[in-house]
């Protein structure tokens, strides 16, 4: 297929990048402390954290692992945290010890971490405290042998230290009781480290770097398997994206989206490491009043963020009061950027709101717009360089480019599989590379690419992916449920909200039981929003239930109100 869309690169964004710029992650990230080694690394609730100490604190910490608990190369380490000083630090000594970091959404309920710390076979986790009452709930039916907890202000200067860890413990009461008794202390592990010596192992390209994990169809988690090749390939190509807009060892980026998010992970965490730039880490971004009071005090550069997130910050008035003349770079991925919020944001800050588009599995970057953009078109930009991109039919067969059909990538950022599932992975991937999207795609005469409609069923919550087949087993738990099918609906604030379609088996059951029961089992952005009840539900000549057609019910309702 022809390259139309290269003519839309700018003169300065090459077509194709050197994935191996670096032999690993360590490598890229033992050359950044070095030439940055003074420089502000983050910032988090006021704390600096300069290069010097993030090596210095991510090398104990890696002593730690290696000599403590003797783990291994390759062995698997789950981290379970929002946005602290902590996370790069347990991060990078994580990578600097040869092994796997495993990253998990702590708001995750205990069926959910149960599944990955299985799936995964983590031997270790690290953990904050206001999260390990649910670790507590499975942990003996997992693979992990050793848990390191940290507390939120623990890497903050004293008295600060104090004085946030006794005020999210007892005054906002928001550390459960737990009993972890063989636990040991992140600080505790740290002061270890110090006095450990740290060997560095040899690290291949090809070697794993992290199980980055994502739902699926089957409604399984699967754990996408990122190579430091993969890694330092997607790095290299969001440089040659928004490199030319950034100066290295001058930027200064908002980082509110989680690190445990893969595209705040590679753009935010990696990227501007990369570049020798500081991250402001945002622990809590759904505190709107404090994050711009975060953000007066912080000269930004640069933000990322998905669309919801943009949408809360145009919507507070502070925000507007913000000096944006530093601000040179914004980034909005994992949901599609609405018009009316994209104008907004330029009409506010005066920079345009770049849209990224990826795939857990493509680490993630996969198109992105281009950085000298002047006006929002509706598309998901163009493919990153060295990646190429095809449009084909439900049989495979090659399209044209003004033809429709799914979306197919191949290029260095591309997952070597999922972990452990074979099958599932040849559904997804091609013997030659090229993985399915399940996006139906275009491209437009100016070459940029535009989504058309999601071949898979999966619905697009504030940027967070939510399986229907998860959903709807959750939901067939209830004995009173018969049969469900669980959709997205369109939602202005975030993009898409969860709704089921129920039969009820027993005439007694209502909306809130049901969602009392999904509470239980589900992150609270999978919980469904609305719930609508059916006789039937429209099913094939098989018996499967056809999601689609629901879909085209509830649209021909919202467009008759």
């Amino acid at each position: 297929m022809e390259k139309l869309w290269l003519n839309r690169y700018p003169a300065d964004v090459p077509a194709e990048i050197n994935p191996d710029e670096y032999s690993s992650l360590v490598d890229m990230f033992e050359k950044s402390v070095q030439k940055y080694a003074d420089q502000t690394a983050y910032v988090n609730m006021g704390q600096v954290m300069t290069f010097r100490k993030l090596e210095e604190r991510s090398r104990a910490f890696a002593a730690y692992l290696q000599n403590d608990l003797k783990l291994q190369k390759g062995d698997r380490v789950a981290i379970m945290m929002p946005n602290l000083l902590q996370y790069p630090i347990a991060l990078f000594g994580v990578l600097r010890a040869g092994l796997v970091a495993v990253n998990v959404n702590p708001l995750y309920t205990p069926r959910e971490l149960e599944h990955q710390l299985n799936d995964s076979g983590a031997k270790a986790i690290v953990i904050v405290s206001n999260f390990a009452h649910t670790l507590e709930k499975v942990v003996k039916n997992t693979s992990v042998k050793h848990v390191v907890l940290t507390r939120l202000g623990d890497q903050l200067s004293r008295p600060k230290s104090a004085i946030v860890n006794f005020v999210v413990k007892y005054i906002k009461k928001m550390v459960p009781k737990y009993n972890l008794p063989d636990a040991i202390s992140m600080r505790a592990a740290l002061r270890k480290g110090r006095r450990m010596q740290y060997v560095k192992p040899f690290i291949n390209p090809e070697d794993h770097a992290f199980l980055q994990y994502t739902g699926g169809t089957t409604g399984v988690a699967k754990g996408a398997v990122l190579t430091h090749q993969n890694m330092v390939a997607n790095v290299m190509q969001a440089k040659a994206m928004y490199g030319p807009v950034l100066k290295e060892g001058r930027e200064a980026i908002v980082t509110a989206l989680p690190l445990y998010h893969v595209f705040a992970l590679t753009v935010n965490g990696l990227l501007i490491l990369e570049m020798g730039g500081q991250n402001l880490l945002i622990t809590n971004p759904r505190d709107i009043p404090t994050f711009v009071k975060e953000l007066k005090a912080f000269r930004f550069t640069a933000i990322t963020g998905v669309n919801t997130l943009f949408n809360a910050l145009l919507n507070n008035e502070d925000f507007h009061e913000l000096d944006f003349s530093s601000l040179n770079l914004a980034v909005g991925g994992g949901m599609a950027v609405q018009r009316a919020v994209a104008e907004r944001w330029k009409a506010t800050t005066g920079v345009y709101l770049l849209e990224g588009y990826g795939l857990t599995e493509c680490s993630p970057l996969v198109a992105a717009y281009p950085h000298d953009t002047t006006d929002y078109n509706g598309s998901i930009g163009v493919p990153v360089p060295s990646t190429d991109v095809r449009i084909v039919d439900d049989e495979g067969n090659v399209l044209s480019n003004d033809q429709v059909g799914e979306l197919q990538v191949r290029g260095p950022q591309v997952m070597q599989g999922y972990w452990q599932r074979p099958e599932a992975t040849k559904e997804i991937m091609t013997d030659d590379g090229w993985l399915s999207t399940g996006d139906v795609v275009k491209f437009d005469d100016d070459g940029f690419l535009h989504i058309v409609d999601r071949k898979k069923d999966m619905i697009l919550v504030s940027g967070f992916n939510v399986y229907p087949n998860e959903i709807e087993d959750v939901v067939a738990l209830n004995d009173k449920v018969l049969e469900v099918a669980a959709i997205g609906q369109p939602h202005e604030i975030s993009g898409e909200v969860v709704k089921i379609c129920v039969v009820k088996k027993d005439a007694s059951l209502d909306r809130d039981e049901i969602l009392i029961h999904c509470r239980k089992h589900l992150t609270g952005y999978k919980v469904p929003k609305v719930v609508e009840f059916f006789d039937e539900l429209p099913k094939s000549n098989v018996g499967k239930i056809l999601r689609r057609e629901l879909r085209e019910m509830q649209d021909k309702q919202q467009n008759n109100q």
